[in-house]
């Protein structure tokens, strides 16, 4: 008996039309068939970008030794059980990307010039991926913040701020809690006002095309791009109206009672993070740890963190940014062990999932933007080693990303000023 044999279309087939492409979603023509019978889709790929916003002391980070038999650190050491499933870099930064703390806002968007009072950002990295992917969740991606000073990793690609959400428990009532059905009104009202906006915001636009004179027309795309921003998100929005929230059996988290508690908080919002992939309620995460002004209730600590980071090589002020920094490495430790501990389809979270995090800072106390403390974890990488470039003439962080992107399934060979893959970064 012949058995005909199906060609599958590949995974990575893409649709192309007027500039835009547009990943395809799962289908049955992409699995390979023999007769009835079908195996079960990979489990999709995902993405966590984390930042502090007060840099890392290197010498507590850095490994003195390129490759594999790297000796560890004692930042590293928090990590030490994930050591396999990460990739350490040195040496890389934003080409053009300065402004000391100014730069914070370009560590996924890689858009230089942040200390210019004319700077206007590009869209970060999660947002490119969210708008081609995230159609496929309730929530195309989230953008949330451990600490104070209202920072955000997640830009438009109009080059506005999306504003992070810093509770554990709005969190959780976003993600889990049903809205009521008066809740469920109001909501479809907001959007068919919002629907109303947006037509009125189309006619301005048409209207304001005959007007313009040429020095206006950047300016203008600005505004016709953010029209399209809010487009799109109306349409995911409204697609999800009716469909029902997961159901999880873990409780909601408290609200924040102390936003100097760095640690509770960190772990807190970071069980959220996993939470959140876990259910599928969003693929696309990013997380800002902004602990500028708040002072961690932690051991020996006296002062709050900003004042630390200009320590001037003061042994005390050094512990005590010290402390600091390994409980962030200890936020981020436990939430790589929760991932690869979590199972989808008897495969690691941790290998469907590609971890970023590092800082905008190479040293606070010298507001240095370049030789950025940076590792990557998961993500179905061939990991463990550290990758060393020149400390002084940066390799581009930017081809980090354009790696990134492709892993999530997207066919792009640049990013910001990244034009090509990660050196040293394979993938599986």
């Amino acid at each position: 008996m012949n058995i005909a044999l199906r060609t599958p279309l590949s995974r990575r087939t893409f649709l192309r039309g007027a500039g835009a492409t547009l990943a395809l979603p799962f289908l049955e023509s992409m699995m390979p068939r023999l007769g009835h019978a079908a195996a079960a889709p990979e489990p999709p790929r995902r993405f966590v970008g984390m930042m502090t916003n007060m840099g890392i002391l290197p010498d507590y980070f850095f490994p003195t030794k390129e490759g594999r038999d790297y000796e560890s650190t004692y930042y590293l050491d928090f990590l030490k059980d994930h050591r396999a499933d990460m990739t350490v870099f040195s040496g890389v930064s934003y080409p053009g990307v300065d402004g000391g703390h100014a730069s914070e806002k370009s560590f996924l968007t890689g858009a230089p010039g942040a200390s210019r009072g004319s700077f206007r950002n590009s869209v970060s990295i999660d947002q490119v991926m969210a708008e081609q992917l995230g159609s496929a969740t309730r929530f195309p991606s989230l953008t949330l913040m451990i600490g104070t000073e209202n920072l955000s990793l997640s830009w438009t690609r109009s080059g506005s701020m999306i504003p992070p959400l810093v509770s554990p428990l709005k969190l959780y009532n976003k993600l889990f809690v049903e809205e009521t059905p008066a809740g469920k009104a109001a909501a479809a009202r907001r959007l068919q006002q919002d629907r109303s906006l947006l037509d009125g915001l189309r006619a301005q636009y048409k209207a304001l095309q005959q007007t313009v004179t040429a020095s206006d027309r950047d300016r203008l795309e600005q505004y016709a791009t953010a029209v399209r921003d809010l487009e799109k998100a109306l349409a995911a929005t409204e697609g999800w109206l009716s469909q029902p929230k997961p159901k999880v059996a873990v409780p909601a988290p408290p609200e924040i009672a102390d936003s100097n508690d760095l640690s509770l908080n960190s772990k807190t919002l970071l069980a959220m993070t996993q939470l959140a992939l876990e259910t599928d309620s969003t693929r696309i995460i990013t997380v800002a740890f902004s602990t500028t002004s708040i002072t961690p209730k932690l051991p020996g600590i006296k002062s709050s963190t900003h004042p630390l980071t200009h320590h001037g090589q003061q042994p005390d002020k050094i512990e005590q940014l010290k402390t600091i920094e390994g409980a962030q490495f200890a936020a981020v430790a436990d939430f790589l062990t929760g991932l690869k501990n979590s199972k989808e389809q008897g495969i690691s979270l941790l290998d469907r999932t590609s971890c970023v995090f590092g800082t905008n800072m190479g040293s606070a106390n010298s507001h240095s933007n370049t030789n950025l403390p940076v590792l990557v974890a998961g993500g179905g990488f061939k990991h463990g080693q550290h990758v060393a470039f020149d400390t002084k003439n940066n390799y581009n962080l930017g081809n980090l990303y354009v790696s990134l992107l492709q892993r999530i399934g997207l066919p792009m060979d640049k990013f910001a000023s990244g034009t090509g893959t990660m050196k040293g970064l394979e993938m599986v």
